[in-house]
């Protein structure tokens, strides 16, 4: 698709330079998109979306053609920092598109910060026009703000026809475009990382499978164990504590605190919903000292089996050592 996008900029371009007056564009020369690099990458966004989005039901295929009109991006925007726009949920009419994707990434900008001015790496009209360039930028820049902890492909760099029209007819030039740098070093701010040490559960799901079941059985075992009091069995570890009602209750009682339920969804009915749950669960168990900092509460709704097996070992370790 940027190789036939190329071919219409070459040789249209010529002939309309003067409707195209000061246009700037940056097309994917055809030998990078084939580069196995790239398509890691646009593989991990779209199994980032389709996993952030799973209680949504949206699964996402080609970045090009399932972003442009503003749908996924407005769910994810929801998900990740429970924002709820006023906007329609289906634009069928490119008018409609562009008015919402312009409040979207009018939200998304204020959060991910202002854009270097002199490279404007994605805008409403790039995203509309399904720019992939410009859609791998924004996705990354949205992961690396929400999901900090995500381990995209390292080192993925492109080359691009950069195009710019003027009076003298159309300037190019062929640049190296970053869409993700080195992968960090373990020396940041993560207090796992800081020890040198993998993370336990990371450490668990690296065993054989018969060593991973016998030590969910046993967080099986302790939650049970703990909600017996009030009639409630756990069979699965990611489901049933999606929606955060079970997690709250086994802090409640392991904590010996009563959590109103003017404070929290009993019977949540939507993803907004689950995600309060969940994120005052982890609120609560910050405020206990279990500090979970690689665990966002979209991973514990969208029903990820180590985010949440990570949570419940942390409270497995504090209270059998009691």
């Amino acid at each position: 698709m940027e190789a036939d996008i190329f071919n219409y900029h070459r040789e249209e371009h010529a002939v309309d330079a003067e409707y195209f007056q000061g246009e700037k564009r940056k097309l994917i020369q055809p030998n990078s998109l084939k580069d196995p690099k790239l398509e890691k990458l646009k593989q991990a966004l779209v199994d980032w979306i389709n996993g952030t989005l799973k209680p949504e039901h949206i699964v996402v295929q080609s970045l090009q053609e399932d972003l442009y009109d503003g749908l996924v991006l407005h769910h994810l925007l929801t998900t990740l920092a429970d924002v709820h726009l006023p906007v329609e949920e289906l634009a069928l009419t490119g008018a409609a598109q562009i008015r919402k994707l312009e409040l979207i990434l009018e939200e998304l900008d204020r959060r991910l910060g202002p854009q270097d001015g002199r490279q404007i790496k994605w805008n409403i009209q790039l995203i509309h026009n399904k720019d992939l360039l410009a859609t791998i930028h924004l996705l990354v820049a949205m992961v690396r703000c929400f999901q900090p902890e995500l381990d995209l492909p390292p080192n993925v760099k492109v080359e691009v026809v950069s195009l710019e029209v003027n009076s003298g007819g159309i300037k190019s030039d062929v640049q190296t475009e970053v869409l993700t740098g080195d992968r960090p070093n373990n020396t940041g701010s993560d207090s796992l990382s800081n020890t040198g040490r993998e993370d336990p559960i990371e450490q668990l799901l690296g065993l054989e499978a018969h060593k991973v079941n016998t030590v969910k059985k046993a967080i099986l075992h302790f939650v049970n164990q703990t909600m017996s009091t009030m009639g409630v069995q756990v069979a699965e570890l990611d489901k049933q504590f999606a929606d955060g009602v079970i997690l709250l209750l086994l802090i409640g009682q392991l904590e010996g605190f009563f959590i109103p339920l003017c404070d929290f969804n009993l019977t949540p009915v939507n993803q907004s919903e689950m995600l309060h749950n969940v994120t005052l669960a982890l609120d609560l168990l910050n405020d206990t000292g279990l500090t979970l900092t690689s665990v966002k509460p979209q991973d514990i709704v969208s029903q990820d089996v180590t985010a949440t097996l990570k949570v419940l070992y942390a409270l497995f370790k504090k209270y059998k050592e009691k």
